[in-house]
C-alpha cells in the first residue's frame, strides 16, 4: 500500500476477526518497529508480543478492562528503557527521549501493521504496575502504550480531523 494510502486507511479497530496473523506479518512489523529512529539510535524501548489468549485477558483486565484487547490475536505492549537513554542523554534521556523512542516505535507497528491489510488499535489506559506485573517488565521499564493488532471484524467510520489551519502556525 502507498504510504498515503496507509495513512488514510489507519482507523482504531476494536473488533477483530479469530484469525491468527501471519508469522510473516509479525515479523515484518518486529522490523518496521526496530527500522524506527531513536535518539542517538539508543533504541531505549522494550516490546512485549502476547500472543497468549490467558495472557492477553490479564492485559485487557489491567488495562481497565477493555476486553477488546483480548479479543486481537497480537497485543503489543511497548515500555520505554529509561536507563538505556540515560547512558547518553542522563535525566533528559531518562524522562523524555525514552519516552518518545517507544511512542515513534508504536507508531511504525501501526502503519506497518495497516499496510498489511491489518487492523490495529494504540491503548494508552492501563494501570502500569499490574501490566508491569503481568508481563514481567523490567522494574525500570514505564509502558507506554498497548497496540493490537488482528484481522479486522468491523469498519470504523471516520472520524472528523481538525482544520489545517486550526492545527498549524506558519512562521515564515
Amino acid at each position: 500500500m502507498e504510504f498515503f494510502e496507509v495513512i488514510k486507511h489507519r482507523h482504531s479497530v476494536r473488533s477483530y476477526q479469530n484469525k491468527p496473523v501471519e508469522e510473516e506479518k509479525l515479523i515484518k512489523i518486529m522490523e518496521a518497529v526496530r527500522s524506527a529512529p531513536s535518539a542517538g539510535n539508543l533504541q531505549a524501548y522494550e516490546v512485549v508480543v502476547v500472543l497468549d489468549p490467558q495472557k492477553r485477558m490479564e492485559v485487557a483486565r489491567w488495562a481497565l478492562n477493555q476486553w477488546f484487547i483480548a479479543e486481537a490475536p497480537v497485543v503489543f505492549v511497548f515500555f520505554a528503557n529509561p536507563a538505556r537513554s540515560a547512558i547518553k542523554y542522563g535525566k533528559r534521556g531518562a524522562e523524555l527521549y525514552c519516552l518518545q523512542d517507544a511512542t515513534i516505535a508504536c507508531a511504525y507497528a501501526q502503519l506497518s501493521a495497516t499496510a498489511l491489510g491489518l487492523g490495529t488499535c494504540w491503548v494508552g489506559a492501563f494501570e502500569e504496575a499490574g501490566l508491569k506485573a503481568c508481563l514481567s517488565a523490567g522494574r525500570d521499564w514505564k509502558p507506554v502504550a498497548i497496540l493490537t493488532v488482528g484481522y479486522p471484524a468491523e469498519k470504523p467510520i471516520p472520524t472528523p480531523r481538525r482544520e489545517l489551519e486550526d492545527i498549524f502556525r506558519i512562521i515564515g
